[in-house]
């Protein structure tokens, strides 16, 4: 099966095919049967789509579920691997709960399954502030309850594939894209589960059969370290990389992977093998850890934080070094890749630079491309693959010197290997409108790119397209090798924001005020904060607030100077993460279109609007106001503004907002009323049509629906907020905003 297509140049290795195994790979047994690859989506009729998809989720779905048999006990769900992640009894659910939140997205259903698990599962998966890690928020089901959640939206997706109308091909803008992206969802969380459960403690743990490591045996050579491989730099020709997927493509992709770049790379020297165990224990061996000289700022706070001396999955014994596998620990096999996070990479290899005189560091995207390139690698098929990827051999690394690719090892999996590049957009990128928070809270040049996949990366993960970043500290299946060459050519910086709607968004929130109209935002908390004033009451707690549907978060910033404190939540985590931002003390950057391809350049930070003192008064997340988390009540005050209208089911919200609010409390509700069937079936608006012959517009709804809880303190009055589109053209829109306090 053809996944990725490069062209392979001649070398004096021409005699080894794509993938080829060196003479030692020959006689290792592969797994049976073969963890399934990713499917071409264009190349097969509507019958054999829906058998191969089928055949795709459950290979993926089951082995995902039998990853947790190696957990030990109940509590080994429960109890947190690292303090940065949620507990797994998270991401057992989390992956099943993805696709019911998209396909509700995509419509391809209508209903939820279980509300309370669709909320607690959603979101969490990097350390972003807005992802709730505090377990006490949470009301954790049994894993029993899970795996039976869990069998229930199985049978919901293969219902779906089995009989939902189909239209082939399936592409980015197909609602079967939702199925494709939940089950490539699943494989990228069967890596970094795995990776949590090698970082629990030993006693939550246990071996499994269907996931046993590599035999040491299997290597040809004594684990020792002077039998080691011996690592050597080869010379790499000049030459051109071209990156960026096509809409076009049969094979499914993230948003990150479209758009187009190219390169011209000069010639460099890079690794015939990745650094292993051995060579590393020289860096351990010359007090690489202690002398801090060999560490950028980044990696000094990460030493002086976590007091390491050598890396994590190493462990001291009196018999000699081990290290920690999944579930196991063994003796050292010193001819292994060394896993580390990218600064203890980055160290070494300015240890390697200082001890030799040569320009040693870490490969950029770029260059990794050219050695795919020069190496002829071009496919991977239904046989089991010539290199320690897609589970075809074991659960581990292996030897660094087995797996053979043109003059080179493990350009392709065994490990991840770090890039020097930070992740950044093609041109020409664009997020999916189901999953805009997959890859652009990355864009932070905090996050670096890792290519070439482990032993257990799978589907999207082995293409040559691929492209995944880390945060620099953190722990993936990941090594490293490293190059000597030039200076690094910069990379586009992703630090000031152009997509258009993020940049609006901020000018519409922190920006300037147009035509004499007051930013609506804080009109809107100024507006809040008198009628909170009014005699009437006054006696309203001033604790807690909500800012629900809140956005970029101008008005949550705004309330926190009279509530003690403020909580906004969005459905975006790319308007989360402007608030977050600016909330943790950063300045907003974000460009603006003048006119055609001219832009102007703006900043905006909580000092320069008078608003530092709120940012101690603040949280935010990211959620669902029609299925919000139980922790999320007990407010005083709840803004809800320019929301109701962009609702997919807003009677749902309206008819349970109420038990979000202390009783006496205010629900403050603003909106143009401007119905989109894009937004919100025709059948789910809450006005703007004709009943029983007569008008009946949003107002009226809304008296109807809330009637049984709230009163309306006062008559509706309109609130004018304009948005910029460019130098030129705005849009001026009124926004009809009421007040309501809960009486029952």
């Amino acid at each position: 099966m053809l996944i990725e297509a490069a062209t392979p140049e001649k070398t004096s290795s021409d005699q080894h095919n794509n993938l080829q195994a060196s003479q030692h790979a020959e006689d290792i047994p592969s797994r049976f049967p073969l963890f399934s690859r990713t499917p071409n989506l264009h190349d097969h009729d509507e019958n054999s789509m829906r058998q191969i998809l089928r055949d795709y989720f459950l290979n993926t779905f089951n082995t995902y579920e039998s990853l947790f048999d190696c957990l030990a006990s109940d509590e080994a769900f429960y109890t947190q691997s690292i303090r940065l992640r949620h507990p797994l009894i998270f991401y057992y659910g989390h992956t099943a709960t993805f696709f019911i939140n998209k396909l509700l997205l995509t419509r391809m259903i209508t209903e939820r399954i279980d509300q309370h698990m669709e909320s607690v599962f959603a979101v969490g998966v990097d350390e972003m502030s807005w992802d709730d890690l505090n377990s006490a928020n949470y009301n954790w089901p049994t894993p029993s309850d899970v795996k039976a959640y869990r069998h229930k939206v199985r049978d919901v997706v293969l219902d779906l594939i089995d009989h939902a109308p189909l239209h082939l091909p399936i592409d980015w803008n197909n609602p079967w894209w939702a199925i494709l992206m939940g089950i490539e969802h699943e494989r990228i969380h069967l890596e970094t589960s795995s990776v949590l459960i090698r970082q629990h403690k030993l006693e939550f743990v246990k071996p499994v059969q269907a996931w046993q490591p590599f035999a040491l045996n299997q290597s040809n050579t004594p684990n020792t370290l002077h039998t080691a491989a011996h690592n050597k730099l080869i010379q790499v020709a000049a030459g051109q990389v071209v990156l960026g997927k096509e809409k076009t493509s049969p094979y499914y992709g993230w948003d990150n992977e479209y758009g187009h770049h190219d390169a011209v790379i000069e010639a460099f020297e890079a690794t015939q093998y990745l650094v292993s165990n051995a060579e590393f224990l020289e860096f351990v061996q010359a007090d690489g850890y202690k002398n801090t000289d060999y560490w950028n700022e980044e990696g000094q706070g990460w030493l002086a934080f976590t007091k390491a001396d050598h890396p994590t999955f190493w462990r001291k014994n009196p018999d000699g070094w081990q290290l920690r596998l999944m579930t196991e620990e063994i003796a050292m096999p010193w001819d292994w890749p060394a896993e580390v996070n990218y600064l203890e990479a980055k160290a070494f290899c300015n240890w390697k630079k200082q001890h030799t005189g040569q320009n040693v560091r870490l490969p950029t995207e770029d260059e990794w491309y050219r050695l795919y390139d020069v190496a002829g690698i071009s496919e991977v098929n239904n046989k089991p693959a010539s290199a320690n990827i897609h589970l075809d051999y074991a659960a581990s690394p292996c030897p660094v010197n087995i797996f053979q690719q043109g003059e080179f090892f493990d350009i392709v999996g065994n490990v991840w290997q770090w890039m020097e590049t930070p992740i950044y957009p093609f041109e020409g990128f664009e997020v999916h409108p189901i999953y805009d928070d997959f890859t652009t809270p990355t864009f932070d040049e905090r996050h670096n790119l890792i290519k070439g996949g482990s032993w257990i990366s799978s589907g999207n993960e082995t293409l040559r397209s691929a492209r995944y970043a880390f945060r620099r500290h953190f722990f993936q299946h990941a090594g490293f090798r490293y190059v000597v060459s030039g200076d690094i050519a910069p990379v586009p910086s992703s630090h000031y924001e152009t997509d258009k709607l993020l940049s609006e968004y901020a000018e519409f929130h922190y920006g300037d005020s147009y035509f004499g109209v007051e930013n609506f935002s804080k009109a809107l908390a100024d507006l809040a904060i008198k009628t909170l004033h009014t005699p009437e009451l006054k006696t309203v707690p001033r604790h807690k607030a909500l800012d629900l549907g809140c956005a970029s978060g101008r008005a949550t910033f705004e309330l926190a100077q009279y509530f003690e404190h403020v909580t906004g939540i969005d459905f975006s985590a790319r308007f989360i993460g402007q608030a977050d931002k600016l909330a943790q003390g950063e300045t907003l950057r974000y460009t603006l279109v003048d006119e055609g391809e001219l832009v102007s350049y703006k900043s905006r930070s909580l000092a320069d609007l008078g608003l530092s003192h709120t940012q101690e008064k603040v949280s935010f997340y990211q959620g669902d106001a029609c299925n919000l988390k139980p922790v999320f009540t007990g407010y005083d005050f709840i803004m809800a503004a320019n929301l109701i209208d962009r609702l997919y089911e807003p009677a749902k919200f309206l008819n349970h907002i109420h038990e979000r609010l202390n009783m006496g409390g205010v629900l403050m509700l603003a909106s143009p009323y401007t119905w989109l069937t894009e937004h919100t079936k025709q059948k789910n608006w809450v006005g703007g049509y004709k009943k029983d012959g007569e008008n009946f517009s949003t107002f009226d709804g809304l008296q109807q629906m809330l009637s049984k809880h709230f009163r309306l303190i006062q008559a509706p009055q309109e609130v004018p907020f304009i948005i910029r589109e460019t130098k030129r053209k705005f849009q001026h829109t009124l926004s009809e905003v009421t007040f309501w306090q809960r009486v029952v």
